[in-house]
């Protein structure tokens, strides 16, 4: 393991155009990013491709890195990795969804359009996993399946709503990188409800409507939520940066 001296004497010389000073950090930083591209495996990458990526990213963290940040290089580097891998499924078809899942996906939205019809409101998420058997997350992810996952600096469907990063940094925040990292730890740590929101509104590109057909709730009980949930997570934003 490399201290943090000799990282930085490192980057340094591989900023310098130092190709063994690269080579040293790659075979160092290996592990880091194969934890990185784990989570992406089964979406119809090869794993040696997937890594070729997460190379590419950690060598533009490199170049691009700092010490102006003042943050480590593998907290920098980590965003810039998934940035990379990203990057590429989006533009290349960022989830291939099963056959499984798909035929899923039309029996639930089936069922749910008929008992739209039958009782002439939307079913909660408890009643449609009861009825077929199934685990709510599982229900939720299941009926988001054909959707495109976002980034939290694209828009979500809903046109009055903006991207999450906007609604949450400062505007003098120009670290997009670290404000991603931060804003992760903060998602990670809400409630299961206020997190399945944040992920179905600004990562799965539902809107208000759909989220709370989802839910089981109003519509309006849902913008009350989702104002409720930005405040806090902008109050630790701006709190932790």
């Amino acid at each position: 393991m490399l201290d943090q001296d000799e990282v930085e004497k490192l980057i340094k010389q591989a900023q310098s155009g130092d190709e063994n000073a690269k080579t040293v950090l790659l075979t160092e930083n290996a592990p880091l990013i194969k934890s990185i591209i784990r989570r992406f495996k089964g979406r119809g990458i090869e794993y040696d491709d997937l890594f070729q990526l997460g190379c590419i990213g950690f060598l533009k963290a490199i170049k691009n890195f700092s010490f102006d940040y003042n943050v480590r290089f593998s907290t920098y580097a980590v965003p810039m990795i998934t940035g990379e891998v990203k990057r590429y499924l989006r533009d290349n078809g960022y989830i291939k969804v099963s056959r499984s899942i798909k035929s899923d996906a039309a029996k639930i939205n089936s069922y749910i359009e008929s008992y739209r019809q039958q009782h002439g409101t939307s079913p909660s998420v408890d009643e449609i996993s009861t009825y077929f058997s199934i685990d709510a997350q599982e229900l939720v992810f299941i009926l988001d399946s054909a959707k495109m996952p976002l980034s939290i600096y694209d828009d979500p469907e809903d046109e009055k709503s903006q991207p999450i990063i906007e609604k949450l940094s400062s505007p003098t925040n120009e670290n997009d990188n670290i404000d991603r990292i931060m804003l992760k730890d903060l998602i990670n740590s809400l409630s299961e409800r206020d997190k399945k929101i944040i992920l179905l509104r600004y990562f799965r590109g539902s809107t208000q409507c759909e989220v709370a057909r989802v839910m089981g709730v109003s519509q309006v009980q849902i913008s009350r939520l989702e104002n409720r949930i930005l405040g806090m997570m902008k109050d630790e934003f701006k709190k932790d940066g």
